[in-house]
Protein backbone atom coordinates (compact mmCIF):
# COMPACT_ATOMS: atom_id res chain seq x y z
CA UNK A 1 0.00 0.00 0.00
CA UNK A 2 1.45 3.29 -1.03
CA UNK A 3 0.24 6.80 -1.46
CA UNK A 4 -1.76 9.12 0.73
CA UNK A 5 -4.68 6.79 1.46
CA UNK A 6 -2.39 3.78 1.87
CA UNK A 7 -1.19 5.12 5.21
CA UNK A 8 -4.77 5.32 6.44
CA UNK A 9 -5.49 1.82 5.17
CA UNK A 10 -2.51 0.51 7.12
CA UNK A 11 -3.72 2.30 10.25
CA UNK A 12 -7.25 0.96 9.77
CA UNK A 13 -5.95 -2.57 9.29
CA UNK A 14 -3.86 -2.29 12.44
CA UNK A 15 -6.86 -1.02 14.43
CA UNK A 16 -9.01 -3.87 13.07
CA UNK A 17 -6.42 -6.46 14.08
CA UNK A 18 -6.25 -4.87 17.57
CA UNK A 19 -10.03 -5.00 18.00
CA UNK A 20 -10.18 -8.61 16.79
CA UNK A 21 -7.39 -9.56 19.21
CA UNK A 22 -9.24 -7.84 22.05
CA UNK A 23 -12.52 -9.62 21.27
CA UNK A 24 -10.84 -13.03 20.89
CA UNK A 25 -8.88 -12.65 24.15
CA UNK A 26 -11.92 -11.66 26.19
CA UNK A 27 -14.05 -14.34 24.52
CA UNK A 28 -11.46 -17.00 25.36
CA UNK A 29 -11.37 -15.73 28.92
CA UNK A 30 -15.14 -16.00 29.22
CA UNK A 31 -15.17 -19.53 27.81
CA UNK A 32 -12.23 -20.92 29.77
CA UNK A 33 -12.78 -19.42 33.22
CA UNK A 34 -14.40 -21.47 35.98
CA UNK A 35 -18.09 -20.83 36.47
CA UNK A 36 -17.88 -20.54 40.25
CA UNK A 37 -14.36 -20.20 41.59
CA UNK A 38 -14.05 -21.87 44.98
CA UNK A 39 -12.55 -19.64 47.65
CA UNK A 40 -10.71 -21.42 50.44
CA UNK A 41 -11.89 -20.41 53.92
CA UNK A 42 -10.27 -17.21 55.12
CA UNK A 43 -9.20 -16.01 51.70
CA UNK A 44 -11.12 -12.74 51.90
CA UNK A 45 -10.13 -11.87 55.48
CA UNK A 46 -7.88 -8.94 56.28
CA UNK A 47 -4.22 -9.88 56.51
CA UNK A 48 -1.68 -7.88 58.51
CA UNK A 49 1.73 -9.56 58.55
CA UNK A 50 0.42 -12.77 60.02
CA UNK A 51 -1.25 -11.08 62.98
CA UNK A 52 -4.94 -10.90 63.60
CA UNK A 53 -6.29 -7.50 62.60
CA UNK A 54 -6.84 -5.18 65.55
CA UNK A 55 -8.93 -2.05 65.56
CA UNK A 56 -10.93 -0.38 62.84
CA UNK A 57 -10.25 -0.74 59.15
CA UNK A 58 -9.52 2.96 58.70
CA UNK A 59 -6.13 4.36 59.67
CA UNK A 60 -5.28 8.02 59.76
CA UNK A 61 -2.14 9.22 57.99
CA UNK A 62 -0.64 12.62 58.61
CA UNK A 63 -0.95 15.07 55.75
CA UNK A 64 2.68 16.12 55.94
CA UNK A 65 3.80 12.84 54.36
CA UNK A 66 1.64 13.59 51.36
CA UNK A 67 3.11 17.08 51.21
CA UNK A 68 6.66 15.64 51.24
CA UNK A 69 5.73 13.27 48.43
CA UNK A 70 4.09 16.07 46.46
CA UNK A 71 7.10 18.36 46.86
CA UNK A 72 9.48 15.59 45.85
CA UNK A 73 7.52 14.77 42.72
CA UNK A 74 7.10 18.44 41.89
CA UNK A 75 10.77 19.33 42.10
CA UNK A 76 12.09 16.04 40.74
CA UNK A 77 9.92 16.29 37.64
CA UNK A 78 10.74 19.93 37.11
CA UNK A 79 14.43 19.26 37.62
CA UNK A 80 14.25 16.87 34.66
CA UNK A 81 13.53 19.87 32.45
CA UNK A 82 16.92 21.32 33.38
CA UNK A 83 18.85 18.52 31.66
CA UNK A 84 17.84 19.27 28.04
CA UNK A 85 18.64 22.92 28.65
CA UNK A 86 22.07 22.02 30.02
CA UNK A 87 22.79 19.82 27.00
CA UNK A 88 22.16 22.59 24.47
CA UNK A 89 23.74 25.34 26.59
CA UNK A 90 27.09 25.30 24.78
CA UNK A 91 25.68 25.13 21.24
CA UNK A 92 25.94 28.13 18.93
CA UNK A 93 22.81 30.22 18.69
CA UNK A 94 22.07 29.87 22.36
CA UNK A 95 20.95 33.40 22.99
CA UNK A 96 20.01 35.72 25.77
CA UNK A 97 16.30 34.87 25.39
CA UNK A 98 16.94 31.22 26.22
CA UNK A 99 18.98 32.17 29.28
CA UNK A 100 16.16 34.50 30.40
CA UNK A 101 13.56 31.73 29.95
CA UNK A 102 15.61 29.34 32.05
CA UNK A 103 16.12 32.05 34.65
CA UNK A 104 12.34 32.45 34.92
CA UNK A 105 11.97 28.67 35.22
CA UNK A 106 14.54 28.45 38.01
CA UNK A 107 12.94 31.47 39.73
CA UNK A 108 9.56 29.70 39.78
CA UNK A 109 11.25 26.65 41.33
CA UNK A 110 12.93 28.88 43.90
CA UNK A 111 9.59 30.51 44.74
CA UNK A 112 8.08 27.05 45.31
CA UNK A 113 10.88 26.08 47.67
CA UNK A 114 10.66 29.44 49.45
CA UNK A 115 6.90 29.03 49.89
CA UNK A 116 7.33 25.52 51.32
CA UNK A 117 10.07 26.76 53.64
CA UNK A 118 7.98 29.71 54.88
CA UNK A 119 5.02 27.39 55.60
CA UNK A 120 7.36 25.11 57.62
CA UNK A 121 6.57 22.20 55.35
CA UNK A 122 10.23 21.23 55.09
CA UNK A 123 10.57 20.73 58.85
CA UNK A 124 10.57 17.04 59.85
CA UNK A 125 9.36 17.43 63.42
Amino acid sequence: MSGYLGSYATLGLLLLVGVIFFVVAFGANRLLRPARPADPPGKRETYECGLDPVGADWAQAQIRYYVYAFLYVLFAVEAVFLFPWAVVFDRPGFGLITVAEMGIFVAVLALGILYAWRKNVLRWS
